[in-house]
C-alpha cells in the first residue's frame, strides 16, 4: 500500500458507500446550479453540503427494514454547470438519459429546482412528475425569464401534460398560478389538506400516479416547515412536517420510479440541519424504492 493509499481519503460521496458504476442501481450526481435564484442564492454549494450530512445520518431505515449501506450507489461527482440555464438543463437532460439507458436511476443533487426540467425532458410523456414543493412554480415568466425556479412545473407541464403532474406540500401560489392548474387540470394538494386530512391525499395520490407507466419524484425541501428545514432559498410558514413528507413519499416511491432529484438547500442560511434532513429523506426514498425492486415487504 502507497502511502497516499494510507494517508489520503478520496473526496467524500454520497452515503459514504461506493459502488463501482457498472454494478449500481442509483446514480448520484450533483447539479450546484443556482443561477436563476432570485431571494437566498446558495443552492450551489448544496451537493457538497447534503453528501457531508449524509456521512453523518444514521444509515438503517426502519420504515424499510433496509440499509442505505447495502444498497448499489454510485456518486459520480457534479455536472459542470454554465451560467447559461438552458446549456445546463441540456447537459443534465443527455446526462439522465445516458444513465436511464444503461438502466441506472440518477438522484441529482440540487442546486436550484430548475434542474428537474432538464430532467424530465430525457423522458417521453409516459412519464408523471410528483413534485414536493412549498410553491406551484406554475408561472409563465418570472422577473423576465422563461426558464426560471418560479417556472418549472409551467414548463414540465407543458412537456408532459399537465394530467401527468402533480403538487404536493403546496402553501405559495400567485393568482395566475393557480388559474393556470384549474384551467389546465393540473391536480396539488396544500400542506394544509396534507394536516388536516392525510389519508384523503394518499388516497388522491394513489388513484393519480396509479395510472402513470412510469414517475419521476422531484423534491422541493422547502416543502418542509422552516422549523424542520430553514436554510432554504425560500422558506414559506406552515409546512409539512418529515414524518409528513416521508409517508408521502413512501407512497409513490415505487418500481416505476425513473429518477429523483432534491433541490433549493441553500447550506449557509442555517447549521447544516436542512442538508441533515434532505440526506435522510434521500435515505428514506431510495430504501423505499429498493423495496419494490426486491419485493420485499415494507414494514
Amino acid at each position: 500500500m502507497s502511502y497516499l493509499e494510507l494517508y489520503v481519503s478520496p473526496p467524500c460521496c454520497f452515503s459514504g458507500f461506493e459502488t463501482e458504476f457498472t454494478k449500481a442501481r442509483f446514480v448520484v450526481l450533483g447539479v450546484p446550479f443556482d443561477g436563476t435564484s432570485t431571494f437566498r442564492a446558495g443552492s450551489r454549494f448544496a451537493p457538497q453540503a447534503i453528501r457531508e450530512a449524509s456521512l453523518n445520518v444514521e444509515t438503517h431505515s426502519f420504515r424499510t427494514g433496509l440499509d442505505v449501506e447495502d444498497l448499489l450507489i454510485c456518486d459520480r461527482g457534479d455536472l459542470a454547470v454554465l451560467t447559461d440555464a438552458d446549456e445546463t438543463l441540456g447537459r443534465i437532460e443527455r446526462v439522465t438519459r445516458e444513465l436511464s439507458s444503461k438502466q441506472k436511476i440518477p438522484v441529482l443533487l440540487g442546486g436550484e429546482h430548475t434542474i428537474a426540467l432538464g430532467a424530465v425532458r430525457a423522458f417521453d410523456a409516459s412519464v408523471g412528475v410528483v413534485s414536493f414543493d412549498a410553491h406551484m412554480d406554475l408561472r409563465d415568466e418570472y422577473m423576465g425569464a422563461r426558464i426560471s425556479h418560479a417556472t418549472v412545473m409551467r414548463r414540465v407541464a407543458e412537456n408532459i401534460g399537465s394530467s401527468h403532474v402533480v403538487e404536493v406540500g403546496v402553501r405559495a401560489a400567485c393568482k395566475e398560478e393557480l388559474e393556470f392548474a384549474e384551467r389546465e387540470g393540473l391536480t396539488y394538494f396544500t400542506s394544509g389538506m396534507v394536516q388536516a386530512n392525510g389519508s384523503d391525499v394518499i388516497a388522491g395520490l394513489r388513484k393519480l400516479v396509479g395510472s402513470w407507466e412510469r414517475v419521476y419524484l422531484s423534491i422541493d425541501i422547502d416543502v418542509l416547515d422552516p422549523a424542520y428545514a430553514p436554510g432554504v432559498g425560500n422558506p414559506e410558514p406552515e409546512g409539512l412536517s418529515t414524518t409528513d413528507l416521508l409517508d408521502l413519499i413512501a407512497e409513490v416511491c415505487d418500481r416505476r420510479a425513473q429518477a429523483i432529484d432534491l433541490s433549493e438547500v441553500a447550506p449557509h442560511y442555517d447549521t447544516g440541519q436542512t442538508a441533515v434532513q434532505a440526506s435522510k429523506v434521500l435515505f428514506e426514498a431510495l430504501c423505499c424504492l429498493q423495496s419494490s425492486l426486491a419485493g420485499a415487504r415494507k414494514l
